[in-house]
């Protein structure tokens, strides 16, 4: 019986016996992909199978449909929103792309998503103002115009030194 006395954590089973629990693991995981997947394409091959509906797959192939199982269902999605089903409206709105959120909710939401993704990334220290830091650093700095000559001087006495010795 499994109870908290019989649990040993991961890390102190050994490397062995972890490498068979995550072996099984992953054995057990493919096999759920492939069960999804199948059924994925089980799904989609049976959406697209041609389907006899009284009264509505006239009207589908009248205007130029297929009347497969996926037509009807839409048109009985759009009929039951038409009943005043909100959840088959919903679920229609949410199949076009369409929402019911304002301009200025989504205005509002994509501030947000900005300012948490600066937040975020002043964290971390990626800022994308790394030009402008730097810009404020030299200007911290304000070195004084001797200071700059004397700098690049050493840099041009080097050079000078290098040629002569043929270190170039």
């Amino acid at each position: 019986m499994a109870n908290n006395e019989n649990l040993i954590p991961f890390n102190r089973r050994t490397v062995s016996e972890q490498r068979e629990i995550q072996s099984a693991g992953g054995i057990a995981s493919g096999k759920s992909r492939r069960r999804t997947s199948r059924m994925r394409e089980t799904m989609n091959r049976i959406m697209t199978m041609q389907a006899e509906v009284e009264g509505l797959s006239d009207v589908l192939r009248a205007d130029g449909g297929e009347s497969t199982y996926e037509e009807i269902i839409c048109m009985a999605m759009i009929k039951e929103a038409m009943n005043g089903n909100v959840k088959a409206y919903n679920a229609i709105m949410a199949t076009v792309g369409q929402t019911d959120k304002s301009e200025e909710d989504l205005e509002e939401q994509r501030i947000r998503t900005e300012r948490a993704k600066r937040a975020r990334d002043q964290e971390v220290g990626n800022d994308s103002e790394e030009n402008e830091n730097i810009a404020s650093f030299l200007k911290a700095m304000n070195p004084a115009d001797p200071d700059l000559e004397d700098l690049f001087e050493e840099d041009e006495t080097d050079a000078e030194e290098a040629e002569e010795t043929g270190e170039v």
